[in-house]
């Protein structure tokens, strides 16, 4: 694969999580995860759906965090960073890979599961 190509596909794995309102956000990286043979695009796929599961083990944490009323304030701190993580380390993968398609981002603080 083109190093272009495989920047481009890079970038998008990692964008889609700006789609996260629609089903693009897991069919995005599932589909290259699934259709494209370069290892590189294959990584990044994978570590986009690590990051999904993540977040949503956090987002049910949060959920009973916020359901026990007396670590509502914990809950909230919780969400907050969350939800910065949610948006900013995104932006940072998106552009590691731009600068470096070779090789493929890992997010940080996350549990890697596949």
């Amino acid at each position: 694969m083109n190093p272009d190509q495989r920047k481009l596909l890079s970038i998008l794995c990692h964008a889609s999580v700006f789609f996260s309102w629609t089903l693009f956000a897991l069919g995005i990286p599932v589909g290259l995860f699934l259709l494209v043979e370069d290892q590189a695009v294959k990584d990044n796929a994978r570590e986009v759906l690590n990051f999904y599961i993540n977040l949503f083990i956090y987002s049910v944490l949060i959920g009973i965090l916020w359901a026990l009323v007396i670590t509502i304030p914990v809950a909230f701190v919780v969400g907050i960073l969350v939800a910065i993580g949610s948006i900013v380390l995104p932006i940072l993968a998106i552009l590691q890979v731009a600068s470096n398609p070779e090789q493929s981002y890992r997010y940080p603080f996350i549990i890697h599961l596949l």
